[in-house]
């Protein structure tokens, strides 16, 4: 390497940014990363190259520079740091003296991918940096893992997964309170907890264990609170609402939705607020009020209509569509008795939902054979039952198996053959899965 080259250059170099273009590149995904919205030029980086000393970067893309090489700049030949580039007076690395084994880190979070059958993250690793801080790479590959977990729910439910998000979460708390890093890594490290924190709570609501999942909801609601990050305060609030319905708290699930409404209000995302007003729907049907809770349900229907207008819903709504709105529609009519109206949407909900949701489609086959009993067509609503086996077989949810139990019960309240056939079929499957 030549004598002349400067320290911010040989940073980039030994990142595999050895050229003006790929550091922007690199500096543009690190920027969207990490919520600092900013843009660089090649003459920017040429001089941040050249000059002896570099000019002082504004105090965004210091926060980032720090975060993609892992160095704090001023390590690399910048002068003081502008105002804004540190919190507080607080220097930019957390948990000084302290530092992350990198080969351990990387291969607990590839393991998440291996074990969720995806691919590891790809892509040359940034430099962890001269003091092995966690840099924008690392940060992507827990976000993965995240990801990972997000797929095997929505294919196979919360009862085996839940251990795998739980051990994922632990993973993200030793990098915290472990690794060095800079500020913004350490803001996006903590939301990270903050979303697997959610997403356990939401697995062992599924697995019906729902003192856990408060737990772990009242975690990502405290760092929700301490990050201010409104995002993921909706989302907890949303998901606190469908656990209050789902467990006979309907004014609690309403209130929770109206305070997730409110929230939600600013951003412009018709889809979400379309998520939002189902979930009001649900509690105001629980209550008794059928007039108010079709009217909450319109409305969900129509902002779902567009959501081509304001800002996209936040990736964890993106199982809200037409399936979601349809199965909405089954319960509310259930409630008040209409069990024909309520087979129309739950087999429209069943015909839309997307086959990688495995979950959604056991737990929907099953409310429409409850339907259609209701409804008094036994005969369709035991087939049913008995082809939601299928599903059951690659799907492991207590709301499914509770539901499986319902249906059960009211098969065995009909004098029909097709239903005491079906009742004893599925009797047999619980058991065999109860001693397996």
């Amino acid at each position: 390497m030549a004598d002349d080259t400067t320290l911010f250059e040989q940073a980039c170099i030994a990142a595999g940014l050895e050229t003006p273009g790929k550091f922007i590149r690199a500096f543009e995904q690190a920027a969207a990363l990490l919520g600092e919205p900013s843009t660089l030029t090649t003459r920017h980086v040429r001089r941040w190259w050249r000059d002896i000393p570099p000019p002082t970067p504004r105090a965004r893309a210091w926060r980032v520079i720090h975060a993609l090489l892992g160095v704090d700049p001023i390590e690399l030949g910048f002068l003081n740091p502008p105002p804004g580039a540190t919190v507080g007076g607080v220097s930019l690395f957390a948990q000084e003296g302290t530092s992350v084994d990198r080969r351990a880190f990387l291969g607990d979070t590839i393991g998440v991918a291996t074990a969720a059958g995806l691919p590891a993250p790809a892509g040359k690793l940034s430099a962890p940096g001269r003091r092995g801080a966690v840099g924008t790479a690392h940060l992507l590959e827990l976000r993965q893992g995240l990801r990972s977990l997000y797929h095997l729910d929505n294919a196979y439910g919360g009862g085996d997964v839940r251990s795998l998000a739980v051990r994922h979460l632990c993973r993200i708390r030793r990098v915290i309170n472990t690794a060095q890093y800079p500020e913004t890594i350490g803001r996006q490290l903590q939301l990270l907890a903050g979303e697997t924190a959610e997403h356990c709570a939401w697995l062992y609501c599924d697995a019906d264990d729902q003192d856990q999942a408060r737990r772990y909801w009242g975690e990502a609601l405290t760092t929700a609170t301490m990050l201010r990050d409104a995002s993921l305060e909706i989302l907890v609030l949303a998901s606190l609402s469908m656990q209050a319905s789902y467990e006979g708290r309907p004014r609690d699930g309403y209130d929770l939705a109206r305070a997730a409404q409110d929230r939600a209000a600013r951003f412009g995302s018709p889809s979400l607020q379309s998520l939002l007003a189902a979930r009001e729907a649900r509690a105001l049907s629980l209550l008794g009020d059928e007039t108010a809770a079709r009217r909450r349900l319109a409305d969900s229907m129509r902002l779902a209509e567009h959501t081509d207008r304001g800002r996209p819903a936040p990736e964890w709504a993106d199982f809200h569509g037409p399936a979601e709105l349809d199965y909405a529609q089954g319960p509310l009519y259930t409630e008040i008795g209409h069990h024909d109206r309520a087979v129309q949407f739950l087999r429209a909900a069943l015909d839309h939902q997307d086959r990688t949701y495995g979950r959604n489609r056991a737990l929907y086959r099953l409310t429409l054979a409850r339907s259609l009993v209701n409804a008094d067509d036994v005969d369709e609503g035991a087939q049913h039952a008995v082809q939601s086996l299928g599903h059951l077989e690659e799907v492991e949810s207590g709301r499914v198996m509770r539901r499986l139990s319902e249906v059960v019960d009211l098969l065995d309240q009909v004098n029909a053959a097709s239903a005491r056939d079906a009742a004893e079929e599925l009797r047999e499957y619980v058991h065999e899965r109860s001693a397996a």
